[in-house]
């Protein structure tokens, strides 16, 4: 696979090389030129391909991120009924204790 990748390089570098040829430039000349040419496009897809990995990356960051806030979002959506439950329990049975206590107190 990469030798054929090579091989299309190769060609693409070759073609721009001949385009860009000079009337008096020499076969190697024009054949260091398109391996220069050739360098410079395979740097270039590396280059990309970085580029895309660190796009990829942000992407999958921010998509985690983003996540972790919807989940938090319903953790603190579903602690907050809960909290009032919770509190709303203690002092309702206060006040049922000290009614009790009352009612006891005046019925002996």
């Amino acid at each position: 696979m990469m030798h054929k990748q090579s091989q299309e390089r190769q060609a693409e570098a070759q073609k721009v090389a001949k385009s860009i040829q000079k009337p008096k430039q020499t076969k190697e000349q024009t054949k260091l030129i398109a391996q220069g040419i050739e360098k410079g496009i395979a740097e270039y897809k590396k280059q990309q391909g970085k580029k895309s990995r660190e796009r990829d990356k942000a992407k999958k960051s921010l998509l985690r991120e983003k996540t972790n806030q919807e989940k938090l979002a319903t953790n603190n959506i579903d602690a907050r009924p809960q909290t009032r439950k919770s509190l709303s329990l203690p002092w309702s049975l206060l006040t049922l204790s000290w009614v009790g206590f009352i009612l006891y107190i005046n019925l002996t």
